[in-house]
């Protein structure tokens, strides 16, 4: 058997390599999506080396989006979806309309026919959802107002794109047939599509909504964490193949709609857990496989049509959104954030000019804008959020509108990170000594249940230096770090020990080796589970035996 194949060589070269440009951009204070596109670029069939196959990096790269989409479903709810709809609906077909038309006049200047120019325009209207998604969880903003309508309008494109891409063919054959039936084959191709969207809604939330958490419960109590991981991805991964199979929806709707569903379930956190690390790596193959469709020569031979293009996605998309956002009501940040957050394209992108492409329909040239649009659009978008969301503030005081203010947490001696079920004991304990309590948690039904039980909550990663900040972390005696993950808890003490020198801090740790790490990390005292558990048993029985005895 021979060692080397093109899938072994892609997921090694894709890997290997995005690893040592995104830990370079790193190193650089860039964002390491940068580095990922570069390895892309490294190992396409533009450049001169080893070329990785990019028909399977694709392939490997939509389980990336998978992955994703069914972590975010985790996170979300029906009525977080349903409390977005009156501005993600509308705010989201607008927005398409005014991205397509600015495509289409671009398309109409350059000469291509008008279902050219209007694919083209299509494809520059719809955001990536791994670079949205990757965006919003670097900063904490998923479960925010902010983030679900992004998340919202996303899911409005993602469907907008799903028609676009079933009615092109009969629009096709139509143009190349004049003298056919015409309309009713349109009418027919969208009464389908409609019939299937809504089957598959109607299955995901009247059956499926039983089903599957039932199915997880029943593996949880086989009490085999493999037999869950497993069952965790067969979930995602086998509702978004069937969904895309039988009802012609894309991947990313229908392992979102997986995650929505089981998100409703106490399983939840640990499902998100199981598959994180396997999200991660195949989101970097994502960022591998657009880089490997960059031609680089397209900056030399049409500068201006692409400098044209990248502005309709980064300027004239994010002018629209903001004032869509804006004209629904919502916060000057919240405008921004949203604009940001759709300054890009992706991989429905790809499709539908790949398809276009191969209808006849639209030139090859304009692939190579919207190929070439998406990288530097994507390598721009981390430099652009981040100045939109640091410097929100600022920015809003100069096109106007108050941002609303809110109260700080009041100030407390103790803070809690995370209020799972370590953290809910904790929690009810320091309570019953008389003492104030702020809790830290990153989930956001988590955060509710420690609202309803009467804390006051700062939601968000502890890891963030605004997420403590934000709990006052300076004012605090002591923080206690309840969270299972010993690494993440070290990158929270050291993090904490930073901004409060005097801080007593406690940790939970499940090995020595997460002891050693949250030590060195600024920990004063860790508590490990099972030596701590040990101990008692050893003494409880010390004292059956002095008991029995005879003095």
């Amino acid at each position: 058997m021979p060692h080397h194949t093109p899938l072994i060589g892609t997921i090694v070269a894709g890997l290997v390599i995005a690893f040592f440009m995104g830990a370079l951009a790193h190193r650089l204070r860039i964002s390491p999506i940068a580095g990922y596109l570069l390895a892309g670029v490294m190992v396409g069939p533009f450049t001169p080396g080893f070329v990785a196959d990019a028909n399977l990096a694709g392939e490997l790269a939509e389980i990336g989006v998978i992955l994703l989409m069914f972590g975010v479903g985790l996170h979300f709810s029906l009525k977080d979806l349903l409390s977005v709809k009156n501005i993600a609906l509308p705010g989201a077909v607008l927005q398409i309309a005014v991205a397509t038309g600015m495509g289409a006049g671009l398309g109409w200047m350059m000469g291509w026919t008008l279902l050219a120019s209007i694919i083209f325009g299509l494809a520059l209207s719809v955001a990536s959802t791994v670079v949205l998604l990757r965006a919003l969880q670097a900063r904490d903003l998923v479960q925010t107002e902010r983030g679900r309508i992004a998340v919202g309008w996303l899911i409005v494109e993602d469907l907008a794109m799903v028609l676009a891409l079933v009615l092109l063919p009969a629009i096709v054959t139509i143009q190349n047939n004049p003298d056919g039936s015409g309309g009713a084959d349109i009418l027919r191709s969208a009464g389908a599509i409609a019939l299937k969207v809504t089957g598959f809604f109607v299955l995901m939330l009247v059956f499926a909504r039983r089903i599957l958490p039932s199915a997880l419960h029943w593996v949880v109590h086989t009490g085999s964490r493999e037999l869950f991981r497993l069952a965790v991805l067969a979930i995602a991964l086998g509702v978004a193949f069937g969904a895309a199979f039988v009802f012609d929806v894309s991947f990313a709707l229908g392992a979102f709609f997986a995650g929505m569903i089981l998100g409703e379930t106490q399983l939840s956190r640990r499902a998100a857990e199981e598959t994180l690390p396997l999200r991660d790596a195949f989101a970097v193959l994502f960022f591998v496989s657009v880089g490997m469709l960059f031609d680089p020569s397209v900056l030399i031979e049409q500068p201006l049509p692409l400098l044209a293009t990248v502005a309709i996605i980064v300027i004239g998309k994010s002018i629209a959104a903001f004032a869509l956002v804006r004209a629904f009501g919502h916060p000057t940040q919240t405008a921004l954030t949203v604009s940001a957050s759709l300054a890009q394209i992706g991989e429905f992108s790809f499709i539908l000019a790949g398809l276009g492409v191969a209808l006849g329909a639209l030139p090859a040239e304009a692939r190579d804008l919207i190929l070439a649009g998406a990288i530097l659009s994507i390598l721009a978008n981390p430099f652009l959020f981040t100045l939109v969301v640091k410097r929100g503030r600022s920015i809003a005081k100069v096109v106007g509108g108050q941002l609303p203010e809110t109260p700080p947490p009041p100030p407390s001696r103790t803070i809690l990170i995370g209020y799972g079920r370590v953290g809910q004991l904790i929690a009810t304990r320091v309570r019953d000594r008389g003492e104030a309590l702020l809790i830290v948690e990153d989930q956001a039904d988590i955060a509710r249940l420690a609202q309803e039980a009467g804390f006051a909550v700062v939601m968000g990663d502890a890891t963030s230096a605004a997420v403590l900040e934000q709990a006052q972390i300076g004012t605090a005696s002591t923080l206690l770090i309840a969270i299972p993950e010993g690494i993440e808890g070290g990158a929270i003490a050291a993090r904490a020990r930073s901004m409060n020198d005097n801080l007593r801090i406690i940790a939970r740790a499940h090995s020595d080796e997460e002891v050693a790490n949250l030590e060195r990390r600024g920990a004063d005292l860790v508590v490990m589970g099972e030596r701590e558990t040990a101990l008692k048993m050893a003494a409880l029985a010390a004292e059956k035996v002095a008991t029995a005895v005879p003095q």
